[in-house]
């Protein structure tokens, strides 16, 4: 977790994008309360249509519907990955974390649904669910000199499940006006696309290649056409895709993904006006995720965490001590990515309160960082005097 090499692409490292995230977040919130606000907003307004295909998205759609299919299809490709070959490839290894991560799921859901569970908000429960892993791993690495290499292992499997979890509320809550043939034939141009992913092997298949990239971008259409968000296309393609070569194309996209996309992201979506209104007159949805986000995920993880310290079977040790478990519990609270794309999804026709919500993601994402600071910094300090008074 310690320092970067000097050839090392800084945009595959763990703490550089997190920056560029939180850069990108702050500078489209700041755009969007100046006088940059009217022509920014123009051109993400403005329309961009596919002719003959009766898809016509705003840029800010493009946006969150097409660049970050890409992210979920890198997403997807990890999954498969921990799965089969990772940190999650057995029952006895996921447990804990497994356990955990669901109570970092419903704990901030029952946060939410205490505080702003009235007709207009109530909808935004999957919000606080969310765990951005790159921002985790971030602050990880800047503030966790001297943990063990279990924290991170057990933070990842937890992101991981956390993103599974928010690729479910995805693909079922927010399914709109369903066309089931356009949805198969998305499915039978996801098979072809995995059965093609099986031809490459190890050597370089220029055809075959663009064959897939071309059954990407048809799925990616047709997922749009049936209903079901759009980056639920590159969850599909990520599952389907062979090993091999999805471990070369998550490698090739990373630094794209962390360098582009993800930032085009954060400030389009952190672009928003921030209300000019009394605290009291804030919705109760800014309130809930506020809150829900750092207090939440802290109360679930470290909580369920600590109850599967107690049934785990007999010898087998822990992922994670307690303590350990509520420093993982505030880097489960930065939701920023996942949740900002949840926020404009359940408040996507109600614009006063989706602001406020993705404000709300913004400020709840911000407290537990601080709080993930200190709580991972004064372990990572327990952990070297440790190791200092053993040598």
């Amino acid at each position: 977790m310690g320092g970067v090499s000097p050839t090392q692409n800084p945009l595959r490292t763990q703490q550089f994008p997190a920056i560029l995230l939180l850069v990108a977040a702050g500078l489209g919130l700041l755009a969007a309360n100046t006088p940059l606000h009217a022509p920014i907003a123009g051109v993400l307004d403005a329309h961009i249509a596919v002719p003959g295909t009766g898809i016509d998205l705003s840029v800010a759609h493009w946006i969150s519907d097409g660049l970050l299919a890409i992210f979920f299809f890198v997403v997807a490709m990890e999954l498969v990955y921990e799965l089969t070959r990772g940190e999650l490839n057995s029952m006895r290894r996921a447990l804990q974390p497994a356990i955990a991560a669901a109570g970092g799921v419903i704990v901030p859901i029952a946060v939410y649904l205490f505080l702003a569970g009235g007709a207009e908000t109530a909808h935004g429960w999957p919000i606080p669910t969310a765990t951005d892993i790159a921002f985790a791993l971030g602050v990880l690495a800047v503030f966790g000199k001297g943990l063990p290499s279990g924290v991170r292992i057990f933070l990842l499997a937890l992101a991981i499940l956390d993103d599974i979890v928010g690729i479910v509320f995805i693909a079922i809550l927010f399914a709109q006006d369903l066309n089931a043939i356009a949805l198969g034939l998305g499915v039978l141009t996801t098979i072809a696309f995995g059965v093609l992913s099986r031809m490459l092997g190890e050597r370089r298949r220029p055809l075959v290649v663009t064959a897939m990239l071309i059954l990407g971008v048809v799925t990616w259409g047709l997922i749009v056409s049936s209903g079901v968000h759009a980056t639920i296309a590159g969850v599909l393609l990520g599952l389907a895709m062979a090993q091999s070569p999805a471990m070369r194309t998550r490698f090739a996209l990373e630094p794209w993904v962390n360098g582009a996309i993800l930032p085009v992201f954060a400030f389009s979506a952190a672009f928003v006006v921030v209300p000019q209104v009394s605290l009291g007159d804030l919705s109760p949805a800014f309130w809930a995720i506020t809150v829900a986000l750092p207090l939440g995920k802290i109360i679930g993880i470290a909580g369920f965490g600590w109850i599967a310290m107690r049934i785990r079977p007999r010898g087998t040790p822990p992922a994670l001590v307690f303590p350990d478990l509520l420093a993982a519990g505030a880097l489960g609270g930065i939701g920023f990515t996942v949740s900002l794309l949840l926020a404009n999804l359940a408040f996507a026709t109600d614009a006063a309160t989706r602001d406020q919500a993705i404000l709300g993601v913004l400020a709840g994402s911000l407290i537990a960082l601080m709080l993930c600071a200190a709580l991972v910094s004064a372990r990572a300090a327990s952990y070297r005097r440790r190791a200092e008074a053993s040598s």
